[in-house]
């Protein structure tokens, strides 16, 4: 029978799945200037953050609609259309009872994924559905934010 930790795990997962996101976001940022190893790291990064909030008990379909949706975006960047598409998807399926600016993420999710496979027919319908639930995103931060995520969509 293995030890327990001498640590809390529930606050390891608690601290992990904020530190790995915010990992993460860091290296997306980097954009031209992130290195071959920044770019593993980044994969690496934001499995495990998805990794630790489905440890935590008060994980959430929000939770992992993010989640999904940054690990979709990390491929995305990465050019690997396939495995986005694959979290996209996985973000969509969380995301049916969230507020619409969860929703129309995970369509932009789609869109930018079926852009990158060379389905612009369903790139640009994932997109309209985006952009029609961009008059129920009430908080204009929210809103413009989408807005120019879709833009080069």
């Amino acid at each position: 029978m293995p030890n327990s930790p001498s640590f809390d795990v529930d606050a390891a997962h608690r601290h992990f799945s904020a530190d790995c996101f915010n990992q993460t976001w860091t290296l997306l940022d980097k954009a031209n200037s992130r290195t071959e190893d920044e770019s593993r790291l980044m994969v690496a990064a934001a499995f495990a953050s998805v990794y630790h909030w489905l440890q935590r008990p008060d994980v959430t379909p929000k939770n992992e609609s993010v989640g999904y949706w940054q690990i979709s975006r990390v491929m995305a960047v990465l050019e690997r259309g396939p495995e986005a598409l694959h979290y996209a998807e996985l973000c969509l399926s969380k995301s049916g009872e969230l507020p619409p600016f969860y929703r129309a993420y995970a369509f932009e999710s789609i869109a930018r994924s079926m852009t990158l496979l060379g389905q612009a027919d369903r790139a640009q319908a994932a997109k309209a559905a985006a952009l029609k639930l961009l008059p129920e995103i009430t908080d204009t931060d929210e809103r413009s934010m989408l807005e120019g995520d879709l833009r080069p969509i």
